[in-house]
């Protein structure tokens, strides 16, 4: 139960940071088009999915280790 907890507030920080990257990318380049707003939040989904899934292996790596301990 408690690893279900880690991983949903991984989420919702990962959340938080792909926002905060968004609303600085749109602060930092108030002239950039709406085509280049769409790729930069696309890019930055892409690039937080592979965190996410690169969290969520380790998790799995420590979970199965510990299986094996005594």
């Amino acid at each position: 139960m408690s690893k279900v907890v880690k991983l949903i507030n991984k989420k919702n920080i990962n959340w938080i940071a792909w926002l905060i990257l968004v609303i600085l990318w749109n602060y930092a380049f108030p002239n950039a088009t709406p085509l280049q707003d769409v790729l930069v939040a696309v890019i930055l989904s892409i690039l937080f999915m592979i965190i996410q899934k690169l969290q969520s292996r380790d998790l799995q790596n420590q979970s199965s280790r510990s299986k094996f301990r005594n």
